[in-house]
């Protein structure tokens, strides 16, 4: 979408910002560009866009990461992306704390394109999270509240851990969630403290519960394996209560019923992708989450039949799986341009 034009005179382009003001600026980017904002809400952002000077030089610091998204021929400057590198190599090795990355991002005008050859090096939410995964990684988390969080490819999430709330905000991709008992705190406090995940869509609680949360273009998905989890939509509207089994999306205004899918939400924490009678093309968009670059499904097959598991860790493996046992053909133009296609048009 096109964002509002910010008049830069009189701003302090050399001003250190506060994080919270870049999160705030982040916060809005994401509701406008992955939502279908309301009139409501661009009064709101117009309102907190001009309250204060830096307000607005967040927003413009934030938006220039967003300056090539439309246009994936551009690629980042030598320099940018060897600063992006390096900023997140130090953040996998935690050597820079998550306020030190922010305060990176407020100082540089890097615009980053949204191109998988960028996608794979420093998505900034990586940057500004606590943790984080590559395209192809899994990573197992362990709070201390006892609750477990499996991270899925290319995902970043943060904590907020008190003594009032226990918050996960998923900034990026997909997580799996086991909800701890919290017996120390709530021993302490003589309560248990809410467990709540935020999402670009808006919020969720969990009610004791295992569940996935999955981050699209135009909303959050959210499947339940045990307990329930009750959904609320980031601009108001009613809330919702998803018992195990059952699965929804979550946009910034509505709850919606989510098509079968024909493969288990949560087979991915196992490391596979399971079901019957998936459809190749939606198979295929799977497979492509979890390496370097895109596979691509010719719609003349798009819609064949596929049953099996597949391991997400070996997607090559998979794909020659596919040409053994289907009437298709894979095809490698480049290492990370694979097209899997008719097998009479592409031997």
């Amino acid at each position: 979408m096109t964002h509002p034009s910010v008049d830069q005179e009189n701003l302090p382009q050399t001003a250190s910002l506060p994080e919270n003001i870049i999160e705030a600026a982040i916060t809005w980017s994401i509701r406008l560009d992955y939502n279908d904002p309301t009139p409501e809400t661009r009064q709101s952002f117009d309102q907190w866009l001009h309250a204060d000077p830096l307000h607005r030089l967040a927003w413009q610091r934030v938006d220039s990461l967003n300056n090539l998204r439309n246009d994936c021929r551009s690629l980042p400057s030598r320099l940018a992306f060897d600063t992006l590198q390096e900023v997140d190599s130090r953040r996998q090795s935690r050597k820079l704390s998550r306020r030190n990355a922010m305060k990176l991002l407020s100082l540089a005008g890097i615009t980053i394109a949204t191109g998988w050859t960028v996608r794979e090096h420093t998505p900034w939410q990586r940057l500004l999270a606590d943790a984080s995964t590559v395209t192809g990684e899994q990573r197992v988390l362990h709070l201390t509240d006892g609750t477990v969080v499996v991270l899925n490819t290319d995902s970043a999430v943060s904590f907020d851990l008190t003594e009032a709330q226990r918050l996960i905000v998923l900034q990026r991709g997909e997580m799996h969630i086991t909800t701890g008992p919290d017996s120390e705190v709530s021993a302490r406090i003589g309560r248990k403290r809410p467990f709540r995940v935020r999402t670009p869509f808006g919020e969720l609680q969990a009610l004791g519960t295992r569940f996935v949360v999955r981050l699209d273009e135009q909303h959050a998905r959210v499947s339940v394996q045990e307990g329930a989890v009750e959904l609320h939509p980031s601009a108001g509207g009613s809330s919702a209560i998803v018992q195990a089994g059952e699965s929804r999306r979550l946009t910034g205004s509505s709850i919606l019923p989510e098509a079968d899918r024909y493969f288990e939400e949560d087979g991915w924490v196992s490391g596979v992708i399971a079901g019957k009678n998936i459809r190749l093309a939606d198979l295929v968009a799977e497979l492509s989450r979890y390496r370097p670059g895109y596979i691509v499904c010719d719609e003349r097959v798009a819609d064949l039949p596929i049953s099996g598991i597949f391991h997400v860790k070996d997607t090559d493996k998979a794909l020659q799986f596919l040409a053994q046992t289907q009437p298709v053909s894979v095809m490698y133009r480049t290492r990370f341009w694979v097209i899997v296609g008719p097998k009479s048009l592409y031997r």
